[in-house]
């Protein structure tokens, strides 16, 4: 197939985590006969510095005509200051409701191998493989919000809305159950519905949508305060996790702990039509940046889900993901993952690791 590819490496370690990516789908084209077209542009902070804008105008045009996104990392020190009116962020929250993304999904698994980097005991995060699904354009930080004189009198309150409607919550949960039935059939739902109106009308969506529409997948309800807590004490009980936009937000981040490091997971955002938005969960990084270190693996995983996901090329995206494993299989690590005075090798490396395991 031919396929549009539009690259914002972004800031920091980004374009060279990208560079990887985009070799190995090159790579991938070459294998399997595809035509993979890609350009590069300006997200973040490097925007900022060039326009004045953190996303801007020709990068989200470029975007919207495209098959997929790829994107490598935004932010850093320089633009961190706390009076700065225009904030590499923004370039994230604008593209995502520009292009629909509502639904972000975070994989999280433990690579056999590498057990032992995950803090828990390896006999509770041996065998994880979840599937987050958060939504990500409503709820508490897309609510109205503000600040007013206090009613006591002492100074100012301030507030923040948590908002849902019924086809918000319904799109979400049927993208969840749908990735369910081609795993292990089961969704849970993470609420807060003994204390939120909202949380109720969520848990009522969630469950007409899956007896009416998925009765084939097994659903359960689990409080945010408890899911907390069996993240850590049991995540294999965990198949295919589905959570509004703040609860999402905090569970993805204790998740991606589980596996012991952020440099191996990726990230998709998707809408209902319309390219998806892939990344690393990890930032920036500009303490490393220029030195040929990071981790690329993550970055190239995201590129296994724009396989996947936008492309509708599972036998593509599956052979990345075992290319990934077949070199972390055979003890190659980055300096993020090598253990005290182990060799490791840097990020080109890491990169040809992939692509020449990618051919076999």
């Amino acid at each position: 197939m031919d396929a549009k590819i539009v690259l914002l490496p972004g800031d920091g370690i980004g374009p060279e985590v990208t560079a990887e990516a985009v070799r190995v789908l090159h790579a991938v084209a070459q294998r399997f006969g595809h035509q993979f077209t890609t350009s590069s542009h300006l997200i973040g902070g490097c925007a900022i510095d060039a326009h004045g804008t953190a996303l801007p105008d020709d990068t989200l045009a470029a975007a919207k005509a495209s098959h997929a996104i790829l994107l490598g990392a935004v932010g850093g020190p320089k633009w961190d200051s706390p009076t700065a009116k225009v904030r590499p962020e923004q370039g994230l929250l604008k593209i995502r409701k520009e292009l629909g993304l509502f639904a972000n999904l975070r994989p999280i698994s433990v690579v056999p191998g590498l057990v032992e980097l995950s803090p828990l005991k390896p006999e509770i995060v041996s065998g994880v493989d979840i599937l987050f699904f958060r939504e990500l354009t409503g709820g508490l930080y897309f609510g109205e919000s503000g600040t007013r004189p206090a009613k006591d009198g002492s100074g100012e309150e301030s507030f923040s809305t948590m908002i849902y409607s019924t086809g918000e919550i319904e799109r979400i949960v049927r993208l969840a159950a749908q990735a369910a039935r081609g795993r292990r059939k089961k969704v849970t739902s993470v609420d807060k519905a003994n204390v939120l109106e909202v949380s109720r009308l969520w848990r009522r969506v969630f469950e007409r949508v899956m007896k009416e529409e998925f009765p084939d997948v097994q659903s359960e309800n689990i409080l945010v305060d408890a899911a907390a807590m069996y993240l850590i004490s049991r995540p294999t009980s965990f198949d295919v996790v589905v959570t509004e936009n703040m609860f999402g937000d905090i569970l993805t981040d204790e998740g991606s702990m589980l596996p012991g490091s952020m440099g191996l997971l990726p990230s998709a955002s998707l809408g209902s039509s319309g390219p998806g938005l892939y990344e690393p969960i990890h930032g920036s990084a500009p303490d490393i940046a220029g030195q040929g270190i990071a981790n690329p693996l993550a970055t190239i995983l995201a590129s296994a889900m724009l396989l996947r996901h936008s492309l509708k090329l599972e036998q593509e995206a599956a052979a990345v993901e075992a290319a990934v494993h077949r070199v972390l299989k055979q003890g190659h690590r980055t300096k993020d993952l090598a253990a005290k005075d182990a060799p490791w090798v840097k990020t080109t490396a890491m990169g040809d690791l992939v692509i020449a395991a990618l051919g076999k």
